[in-house]
């Protein structure tokens, strides 16, 4: 019986076409007009709405590691995402926050130790960006790139996030809580907030993922979490990308993703979230730091 309706399962999850498209002209068509709308929600001291859906607001220093990234494209137009720093001068981000489909990166300001992105903290400019030699801006698999910044030091809200090592390499987090931070994102209906959030997500399984957005998107090297918590939808939004999945084990924090894509609906839609599985680039980051 288990078999059988095991093979129907498939047979449902294969007929289920066409999958959940996810945007992929990300600075167009979220990047652009979100880094719009903070700007001037910060500079108009507008504090309503909501980003990451179903969160709360991070206080400063709560993610010493997070950063925000404001993109000058070679257009001129500016451009948001996240990234989270590994080393006093390395950042670890998306490959689709420097280059997609209809955009490229020609500088960009790494916004450290601020719960605003155009306002405070500490600012350094840099053009100095490398991605993964195999990232597809079509399918978003290897979805990673490392930015390199002048040496920055540690303090009280500037710190590094720790990377998985030995055992922790092997696991897949399926079923585990874990923890999303960003600058941007929405919820769909009201996304003025200029303000850092985060949200408690649990990682799901990538069959469940794969059948959502197709199996040519969710691959091995990808770790998804659903769109639902124990208080309603929950999950990164537009202006997430780049940003944060954090592990807690044992009071220390690693990171296990980086924020990639999410459904072209939008983030009040109930559906998962996907991220750049860190441990499957472990050596290829480790080789750059």
């Amino acid at each position: 019986m288990k078999l059988f309706l095991f093979i129907i399962s498939l047979t449902l999850v294969s007929a289920r076409t066409p999958y959940v498209p996810i945007p992929l002209n990300y600075h167009k068509d979220i990047g652009i007009p979100q880094a719009d709308r903070i700007k001037k929600a910060e500079t108009a001291l507008d504090f309503d709405g909501n980003r990451i859906l179903g969160g709360s607001p991070a206080g400063l220093g709560v993610h010493p590691y997070i950063a925000g990234l404001l993109i000058t494209l070679t257009d001129g137009r500016v451009s948001m995402c996240g990234a989270s720093l590994i080393s006093n001068t390395r950042l670890v981000t998306a490959a689709r926050c420097w280059q997609t489909v209809g955009a490229q990166g020609s500088s960009m300001e790494v916004v450290l130790a601020s719960t605003r992105l155009f306002f405070g903290g500490t600012r350094v400019l840099t053009s100095d960006v490398q991605l993964h030699e195999n990232y597809d801006q079509y399918t978003l698999n290897n979805d990673i790139g490392i930015i390199s910044i002048p040496f920055v030091a540690y303090s009280d809200n500037i710190q590094n996030i720790g990377l998985p090592t030995g055992l922790f390499l092997s696991l897949t987090y399926s079923g585990e809580h874990v923890i999303a931070a960003g600058y941007g994102g929405t919820s769909d209906c009201n996304n003025n907030d200029p303000l850092l959030r985060h949200a408690s997500l649990e990682v799901m399984h990538n069959w469940d993922c794969s059948a959502v957005y197709g199996t040519n998107t969710v691959v091995a090297s990808t770790i998804c979490t659903s769109g639902t918590s124990g208080l309603g939808t929950s999950g990164p939004c537009a202006g997430d990308v780049g940003g944060p999945l954090v592990w807690n084990f044992l009071g220390d924090r690693y990171l296990i993703g980086v924020t990639s894509f999410m459904a072209a609906s939008g983030c009040d839609a109930n559906l998962p979230a996907g991220y750049t599985r860190v441990t499957s680039y472990d050596s290829w980051i480790r080789a750059r730091l």
